[in-house]
């Protein structure tokens, strides 16, 4: 009914009521957090290619990954860096810009779960798609992006990622097949099911029923806060009966807004409630460990057995959003605990020191590199020009010339003539 689609939309923010390092580290005291994801790692190293052990996944109705030895070269390793300090910055920076009343309304930041999407990519390809929830900053330079883009697009310029029309909640990559960033709680969760149907039909002209491979995936994003939705259930559902190759990904950062995952969710293990689809549990503070199971359920998926369920343990460092100071629902001590136990960065740091492929100076001198390439994106987002006013006629029809009931072409302090029904 209508006027429960309006009630949708008014409350789209409001979550369902319902060797990594030689030394060992305590883990935080956190709801569900399993301990044994900051327990002491190991590496093999043979020249520029390696073998990285991780927290072995708990597994739901399949068998997992055959071990919890992940493969790994320099490359990817000094590239998955770069990248992790990269979204790190950006996002202190665009914390600095909200302050600063540079950037506006709604603000989600996604400093602490990095490995989630740098793993993520690492274990997947630009054919698969992703599709995630307001939190996707990252995710936007992850498929490939740049810092530029996605900071102007904060500040609403021109020269923004949708061209200053989105904002922080509405990216989106098509070149590389990322498809938001979405304003509605777990609304995403169904367009990711709507992506695997569209690569099962395209792998085999036509949607076949039951067991098909396929040769792309979908990868469906939300938080623990919108895992109770009625409308992730129906999309696991359907993705089920289908046999549909969707990868649902979880990322439990322990709150839904200012509401802990205890409190409002009757079963914490998310990988295990959308019977009777198969999941795993996975370290999500750890890059290499969302690799590998990445890859396993990515597999699982183009080999036409169904949908696949991860849950990805991890952690925000802000509060929900800008808004939110993030201290009234959990300590300082708590945020500071997870940080020194589990940052995904100082971790993967750490790797590369056992790897020792990199010295601190060059570890150092890619930190400074970033903080350069931040700085310039920052400055560029402030001198990238508003978007004209031509440009709320666009993007609307397909026709771009078409014409707009409702509008004459003249309003505020601009003029759009083609706009004009003549």
């Amino acid at each position: 009914p209508l006027c429960l689609i309006k009630l949708a939309a008014m409350h789209r923010h409001v979550p369902s009521m319902a060797a990594m390092i030689r030394p060992t580290i305590a883990s935080a005291k956190l709801p569900s957090t399993n301990t044994l994801f900051s327990r002491s790692m190991a590496v093999k190293v043979d020249g520029d290619k390696a073998l990285i052990e991780y927290a072995p996944c708990e597994k739901y109705k399949n068998d997992g990954p055959e071990t919890n030895w992940v493969e790994t070269t320099k490359e990817e390793v000094k590239l998955a860096l770069k990248d992790m300090v990269t979204m790190r910055r950006m996002e202190i920076a665009a914390d600095l810009m909200y302050k600063s009343q540079l950037i506006k309304g709604f603000c989600h930041l996604y400093d602490g779960q990095e490995a989630v999407a740098i793993g993520m990519e690492m274990g997947c390809t630009k054919k698969d798609h992703i599709v995630t929830s307001y939190r996707d900053h990252c995710f936007q330079y992850s498929r490939g992006d740049s810092v530029k883009r996605v900071l102007a697009e904060l500040t609403g310029r021109s020269g923004g990622s949708t061209k200053g029309k989105g904002g922080s909640m509405h990216m989106y990559f098509p070149k590389n097949n990322f498809w938001g960033g979405n304003g509605i709680v777990g609304a995403q969760m169904p367009l990711g099911a709507g992506l695997a149907f569209g690569a099962k039909y395209l792998s085999n002209n036509g949607l076949p029923r039951g067991e098909a491979p396929c040769n792309a995936v979908s990868f469906a994003l939300c938080g623990d806060g919108a895992a109770n939705q009625g409308q992730v259930f129906e999309a696991t559902n359907m993705a089920m009966l289908w046999k549909l190759p969707c990868v649902f990904v979880v990322e439990n950062n322990k709150y839904g807004m200012g509401t802990s995952a205890a409190k409002a969710a009757a079963n914490e293990e998310f990988y295990t409630r959308y019977d009777p689809l198969p999941g795993l549990k996975v370290d999500g503070m750890d890059c290499f460990a969302v690799k590998h199971a990445t890859q396993f359920a990515r597999k699982w998926a183009m080999d036409g057995k169904g949908p696949f369920v991860l849950e990805m343990n991890t952690y925000r460092y802000h509060g929900h959003s800008m808004s939110d100071p993030g201290l009234t629902y959990r300590s300082r001590e708590e945020v500071s605990g997870v940080r020194k136990a589990r940052d995904p960065v100082d971790k993967l740091k750490r790797v590369i020191a056992e790897l020792g492929w990199m010295t601190d100076a060059e570890v150092k001198e890619i930190e400074k590199a970033v903080r350069a390439e931040v700085d310039e994106a920052v400055e560029f987002s402030k001198q990238s020009p508003d978007p004209p006013l031509t440009d709320l006629y666009t993007n609307v029809l397909v026709k771009e010339d078409a014409y707009i009931r409702g509008t004459d072409g003249i309003y505020g302090k601009g003029e759009a003539p083609w706009a004009r029904k003549e």
